[in-house]
């Protein structure tokens, strides 16, 4: 199942899976505390296995135009998981003051 959520209202759970799909020089620049780089191009079915199967994926990236195409992807290989967009990605949680880390 995907749903989707504006990141400026997402509050940040303990131990969520934040997934940044952008590639390894995107994220290093900057990405949102907590996010782990997993790069859309090199998502598939092992992917899947770092997380536990009752956990919700949570999928971000620049602006919002790779998070959907990666959550279609995941779904994809398990349909039985939770993926959620965070909407809007790293430029709109900067915009918003959020912070955002920088580095690998």
């Amino acid at each position: 199942m995907i749903r989707k959520q504006e990141i400026t209202t997402f509050e940040f759970p303990e131990n969520a899976v934040i997934w940044d799909v952008r590639d390894a020089s995107a994220y290093a620049e900057a990405h949102v505390k907590g996010a782990v780089n997993q790069p859309i191009n090199d998502l598939s079915a092992d992917s899947l296995t770092q997380v536990s199967a009752d956990q919700p994926i949570y999928i971000l990236c620049g602006g919002g135009s790779k998070a959907p195409r990666a959550a279609e992807k995941l779904e994809g290989f398990d349909s039985t998981r939770e993926y959620v967009i965070l909407m809007g990605g790293t430029r709109a949680a900067r915009d918003a003051g959020m912070p955002l880390e920088q580095g690998v």
